[in-house]
């Protein structure tokens, strides 16, 4: 099995920073496409951040040039640095991998969220 646990989340001041990361352990032998995502009560969750395994980055227009995703191939984590935090960012954000990982059956490919880390930006 693979799990994937967030931290980094928290309580920041409008126009404040945090950074959240995430980390994948388990019987993996690669990880493709890592993505956060976010969700507020009662709406659907939305993709914020995505990192390729070959480092191309695509963002929501909505974080474009405040938010930057970074991931570490070979320590299979991936980070969100959160600038310009306003308080329509305040949300649970969760950590999503494309992996393949081996059991006892061989290889299989599927997708793995975190737990979900809250960030709220308020004064």
């Amino acid at each position: 099995q693979v799990q994937l646990v967030e931290s980094g989340g928290g309580l920041v001041q409008p126009g404040g920073s945090l950074r959240l990361s995430c980390v994948a352990s388990g019987r993996i032998i690669s990880i493709n496409d890592m993505a956060w995502y976010r969700q507020v009560p009662g709406k659907q969750r939305e993709l914020v951040a995505t990192s390729t395994s070959g480092g191309s980055a695509n963002y929501a227009d909505s974080v474009k040039g405040r938010f930057t995703i970074s991931r570490d191939n070979a320590k299979n984590t991936v980070a969100l640095q959160m600038n310009s935090l306003q308080p329509e960012d305040t949300a649970v954000y969760y950590c999503n991998a494309d992996v393949y990982s081996s059991n006892t059956y061989g290889r299989t490919r599927r997708g793995y969220w975190g737990q979900g880390t809250q960030v709220t930006v308020s004064s």
